[in-house]
């Protein structure tokens, strides 16, 4: 069923009804759209992209029930599902807010970038260029972890590494760093 697209409001307090219904503690990741809204460089997003490490215990009746509510889309779905996790990405994944027993955090922006830039939209793009904006990315720091993964890309089939690389070296250099 589609549902209505969501601002900064719906994710906020999509975030306050999974923290106040888990029955337990946990960290959701905010992935995607749910980040641009949240950080305000876009006013709306389709889905709602969460990763749950370690899963709230509750939290799947919880977004049951608030997606309904709230008429948003939820999916589960992380950069780690389309390229290798990057090391540290939970430490570098900035906090957001702690509703409950819950945590709420970014998904580590230079791992959306990678994805993003792997996928390749031009939304994505839009996103990448506003992540360094931000300040959230450093374009040659996305090269250096490219580097540490790219052993790990023969897990990820339908990514060519070259082509891959490629990409990443042309995003930087459209960023004003150095391929």
């Amino acid at each position: 069923m589609h549902r209505g697209s969501s601002n900064a409001a719906k994710v906020r307090e999509l975030m306050r009804r999974l923290g106040e219904e888990a029955r337990g503690a946990g960290r959701v990741y905010l992935v995607g759209g749910a980040s641009a809204v949240v950080m305000g460089w876009r006013e709306t997003t389709v889905d709602v992209d969460l990763k749950l490490d370690p899963e709230p215990p509750g939290v799947f009746e919880a977004i049951a029930r608030a997606k309904d509510a709230l008429d948003i889309n939820v999916e589960l779905a992380a950069p780690d599902e389309f390229i290798p996790a990057l090391p540290d990405w939970q430490a570098r994944s900035p906090f957001i807010s702690r509703y409950g027993a819950v945590g709420f955090f970014h998904y580590d922006f230079y791992a959306q970038a990678l994805a993003k830039i792997e996928r390749g939209h031009d939304l994505d793009r839009r996103d990448i260029a506003a992540m360094h904006a931000h300040g959230l990315i450093d374009p040659e720091r996305l090269t250096t972890l490219l580097d540490i993964i790219e052993p790990g890309l023969l897990r990820y089939p339908a990514i060519e590494p070259e082509v891959f690389k490629a990409k990443v070296q042309a995003a930087v250099a459209g960023l004003g760093g150095t391929p």
